[in-house]
Formats: structure tokens, C-alpha cells, sequence
């Protein structure tokens, strides 16, 4: 059986898919917590501020909700391809998040900690290590 459809590495993309989707719910339904893996502080004042950060961490939250669901599609369909290059594009979000925690002076280790684990297994996903095939004429 080929790496890229064993089942350890559906298993591991389902726990990614699982962690995206509880991090989103919890930065939609308790946005000061969901701000902490960024190491920022909330706004501590209700107003506009408030309203804006509550609106910007449920944007945040419905975006790791869809990366969640969009790893557990490819997986439910099969398409290992998908789910290969989704799990690159989670990493990404993952090391940019980290970035941008990085230009504000911490947190960037929340995010780029996980995020080699995400590429590799999007790597092993798309088959990478799965050995050259043999051409027929």
C-alpha cells in the first residue's frame, strides 16, 4: 500500500481537520480566548474596538471552521490529491499566522510548531514518498 493512502495519514489529517475546527469554534464563541494563541490582549472596553475584534475573530474562526471541513471532505471523498493540497494550503495559513505573531513580538511558535507536521503530511498525502512508478511504453 502506497504512504499516501495508508491509514495513519488519514487518521493524522483527520486530528488537523478536528484541531481547525475546534479552533475556530472556540475563537467564534469565545474570542478573547481565541486571541490568546496569538498572544495578543483583547480589547478590555466595550465599543467600537469590541465590535470590531468580535467581527474580525469570527471572521478568523469561520475560516479555520472551513479548513476543517474542507480536510474532512477531500477525506470522505477519497480525493487524496485534495486533501494533499489543502493540508499544504493549512500549513501555509499556519507558518503566515506565525509571521504575523512574529512582527508583533510573540506567539509565532503557537503556530509553527504544528505547521511542519501539516506540510509533511500534506507531502506524504500527495504521495511523495510513495516511490517512482514504472513507465510501460
Amino acid at each position: 500500500m502506497a504512504i499516501s493512502n495508508s491509514l495513519p495519514v488519514l487518521v493524522v489529517a483527520n486530528l488537523f481537520a478536528a484541531m481547525c475546527v475546534g479552533f475556530g469554534i472556540n475563537a467564534i464563541l469565545r474570542p478573547e480566548h481565541g486571541v490568546s494563541f496569538f498572544e495578543l490582549a483583547p480589547p478590555t472596553v466595550d465599543g467600537p474596538e469590541k465590535i470590531l475584534f468580535n467581527s474580525l475573530m469570527a471572521v478568523y474562526g469561520a475560516r479555520d471552521v472551513f479548513m476543517g471541513v474542507a480536510i474532512w471532505a477531500a477525506t470522505l471523498t477519497g480525493e487524496r490529491k485534495a486533501l494533499g493540497w489543502i493540508l499544504l494550503g493549512v500549513s501555509a495559513v499556519a507558518f503566515a499566522d506565525g509571521a504575523i505573531c512574529a512582527v508583533n513580538g510573540a506567539g509565532e511558535w503557537n503556530h509553527w510548531g504544528y505547521a511542519p507536521v501539516v506540510m509533511v503530511v500534506g507531502l506524504l498525502t500527495l504521495g511523495v514518498l510513495d516511490g517512482s512508478k514504472a513507465k510501460t511504453a
